[in-house]
């Protein structure tokens, strides 16, 4: 589907990816205005920007958590 003005993409960087790692860093986090559908979980920059002009639609690029904040899992 087409987006409008008001589309946004928000997307993060993975959080496991291994320096010298070609494989795409990025991830759809949510999307609002719209609806698209998505087929990876895992995508390059330029194709997240290549995806956002297709549709008219903004990318919003999230910071990363700090660790600080991070909840650890109890094993």
């Amino acid at each position: 589907m087409m987006g409008g003005k008001n589309m946004k993409i928000y997307v993060r960087e993975r959080q496991k990816v291994g320096e010298g790692v070609e494989s795409p860093k990025y991830r759809i986090v949510a999307v609002t205005g719209g609806q698209i559908q998505i087929e990876a979980t895992h995508f390059r920059k330029f194709e997240i920007e290549q995806i956002a002009k297709d549709i008219k639609a903004e990318v919003v690029y999230m910071k990363p958590v700090p660790d600080e904040h991070k909840v650890k899992k109890k094993h």
